[in-house]
Formats: structure tokens, sequence, C-alpha cells
């Protein structure tokens, strides 16, 4: 099926809530087509029904591959290529990092990091051969610096941007652009019922209950309008030039600024204990 030049072709995952839902609704008011994915395809039939001519839905669990790779399939038989691709798919967790279990680190790290490597890199054979796309990551606050309790999710989120980072470098010249999204507190479900909380441990309860009291009760007042982020994010893929990052909200400005400031205040303090380690200089005959 071919489309029109002036519409573009999204591939979005985790669709049915948060970030994910409001992408998909800002992609849909811009007149784009859509493949919506999320793990209960029938969460997302309302989206279909909105715009049957624009939307396909597909059942999609990152972690797995032959469901990552019938989606992509899906969205070039469907409408002949895929320009955008947002890795919107992932949750959060809190807790200390000795509080949490192998099983629980390692989910974190399948949805979070390796869910998104894979449908990364099964939408880059299709970018390639169009010459043109692009690779929108969903990272976060956590992706630039590490808050208590956020250790495992800042994990991921570093990852995420490691290696966005060295790709966008080996994908320019092919026409691809990646922007990582790194919003502050949005009103989305992550306060709440999203994250993974770790049991708690009791050497833990000094350094960590407040944090956790804050955070429990920071569902529902985040000051971010997910609504008004997405329209930011489905406007970035228009931009000549767009960026490599882009923080979302004063939180993230400010909390991204001080910790960039902190840090190259940090690497002046250090620099006489770390910098003399070279080889002596040959001398000079």
């Amino acid at each position: 099926m071919t489309t029109p030049q002036d519409e573009r072709i999204w591939l979005v995952t985790g669709t049915s809530t948060g970030f994910g839902r409001a992408i998909a609704r800002a992609v849909l008011a811009r007149g784009d087509r859509l493949v919506a994915t999320a793990r209960r395809v029938d969460d997302v039939a309302d989206l279909l029904a909105d715009a049957p001519d624009r939307v396909r839905t597909a059942p999609l669990d990152v972690t797995d591959p032959a469901a990552v790779q019938a989606a992509v399939d899906l969205a070039v038989r469907e409408f002949g290529r895929i320009d955008v691709v947002v890795n919107n798919a992932g949750y959060g967790s809190r807790g200390a990092f000795e509080e949490f279990t192998d099983a629980q680190v390692r989910d974190q790290f399948e949805v979070n990091v390796f869910g998104a490597f894979a449908v990364t890199r099964a939408v880059l054979p299709v970018m390639r051969a169009q010459g043109s796309g692009h690779v929108v990551q969903m990272s976060s606050l956590a992706g630039v610096r590490s808050a208590l309790g956020g250790s495992i999710y800042s994990a991921t989120k570093f990852a995420l941007e490691g290696m966005s980072e060295g790709l966008a470098a080996e994908v320019a010249d092919l026409g691809i652009r990646i922007t990582m999204i790194e919003p502050g507190p949005f009103r989305t479900d992550f306060a709440g019922r999203s994250p993974a909380r770790a049991e708690p441990m009791a050497a833990y309860s000094e350094v960590l209950d407040a944090s956790r009291a804050k955070f429990a009760a920071l569902h529902g007042t985040q000051p971010g309008d997910p609504e008004r982020a997405a329209e930011v994010v489905v406007g970035v893929v228009d931009l000549d030039d767009p960026p490599l990052r882009l923080p979302l909200g004063p939180s993230a400005f400010d909390s991204i600024r001080s910790t960039l400031r902190a840090r190259l205040a940090e690497l002046d303090a250090v620099e006489p204990l770390g910098r003399d380690t070279d080889y002596p200089a040959p001398a000079v005959s």
C-alpha cells in the first residue's frame, strides 16, 4: 500500500497508556498513519476504531523477537515504509540496588534495554533501504542522572542513551536520525501502578523510607502534561536538524543543567589526581 508523501508512517510501542497513548493521539491529530502496538491488542482497539483507514494495531511484547519482527513487517506490508519508530514501551522501578532480586533486574533490562534494542535493530534495515527514518527513544531524566532509589531504572536508561549516542553517529550518513527524549515528572502511571518495587530491607529504611513515600505521593500530582509533551515529540521529527537529546519539562532542564555543572566541577577537582598518567614524553636529543 502506498501513501501520500506528506504523511509519515509511525510505529509506536507501548500505546495502551501514558506517553505512548498520548503520542499515538498526537500522530493521528497530525494526519499521519500509525502502527499502534501493545502487549494486549484489545487495549488499543479504540485507536483503530477512531481512524480505521490510518491505523493498524499489533500485539507486541518487546521481549519477543518474533513479535517485534512481525510488527515491523506489518507496518511495511500495510503502509509501505516506516518513517518514525518510537521506543516507548518500558517501565520504572523503585528501591535500593541490593533490594532487587536478580529476576527483577533482568526483567527491567529485558524490557527497557533489550526490547528497545530489538525494535531499533528490526527497523534499521527498512530505514536504510529508504535512505531516511527517525528513531525516537523514550529515555528519561534518569538517563542523565540517577537519584536515590532509582539505581536499576537509571542503569537501563543510561544503557539506552549510550547505545543511541553511538548509533546516531553510525547512521547519520544513511539519512537516519536519532532523538532521545528525557522527560521529567509527567502525569502518567509512572509513579502509580507502573513501577516495579523491591522488597524493602530494614538496612535501607533510614535512607529510603522518606524517598519511597515522596515518590508514592507524586502519583497524580506530577506537573507535566503528557498531551503537550506528545505534541513536542511529534513535532521534533519535522525539524531539519533534530536534536540528539531533548529534555521535557522545566524540572528536566533544571536538573540536567545542575547535574552537568556538578560533573564539570568534579572533573576540574579531580584533574590533578588523574591527568598525569601517560608514559613520559621521549627525551629530546
